[in-house]
């Protein structure tokens, strides 16, 4: 098993884990457990393959990806019930498992042969959205609306994967370090609130006012 497996292996394992803690808090059987897991662990990278044409997708040409994603699964049905704040503990591994996913979308794109660019949104792409249908289907506020730092970490990691690829580093500190620097941004969000300006919508016209300037007419 190489460096870059270990990795990629890893951020399955974990991300899988924060979609079976999603399943512990609405309480769901021991298939919801393994369907929430697996769709959350393999999610990402299976939209990333169709989007990359890189088909077929990343669990069918790996059956070990679902694998590890039911042993997660597993492991926390009959674990999570001994922890009392499992949404936290599901934030703080869901920070863990973008920012390794970041890098390995990353790489995933440039090992395919396509550029820079790409790859940044690759990492992006694959780092976010196993958390999103996650969320969704456990009709849980999504990660991407709260307002701490997010996407941006997921940005920084994979940029950080890609521009030292591009000056040749070795893949193991590429990889260290930009998964290091995603798990930075979101830990830091996450413990000391760190977000970016949000945008300050103005008050929309009423419909007096649109009349008034010749927009809406009355009938």
């Amino acid at each position: 098993m190489t460096f870059i497996d270990f990795i990629d292996y890893a951020g399955v394992f974990v991300f899988a884990a924060t979609g079976a803690l999603a399943a512990s808090r609405c309480r769901l059987d021991i298939i919801g457990f393994i369907f929430l897991a697996n769709m959350t662990a393999v999610g990402g990278g299976a939209l990333r393959d169709l989007m990359l044409g890189n088909t077929p997708v990343n669990w069918v040409r790996e059956p070990l990806y679902l694998l590890i994603g039911t042993s997660a699964a597993v492991l926390v049905y009959f674990t999570a019930h001994r922890v009392e704040s499992r949404y936290r503990i599901l934030l703080w591994l869901d920070a863990i498992g973008m920012a390794m996913f970041s890098v390995m979308g990353a790489e995933k794109a440039l090992h395919l042969g396509f550029n820079a660019w790409v790859a940044i949104v690759a990492g992006i792409f694959t780092a976010t959205m196993g958390g999103v249908l996650r969320d969704v289907v456990a009709g849980q506020p999504s990660v991407l609306m709260r307002r701490e730092i997010y996407i941006s970490a997921a940005l920084a990691g994979a940029c950080t994967f890609v521009a030292l690829s591009a000056l040749s580093a070795p893949i193991t500190f590429s990889v260290l370090a930009g998964t290091g620097i995603a798990f930075l941004i979101r830990g830091g969000a996450l413990y000391y609130g760190w977000v970016l300006p949000a945008h300050k919508a103005r008050r929309g016209r009423t419909e007096e006012e649109l009349k008034r300037d010749g927009i809406v007419r009355d009938e």
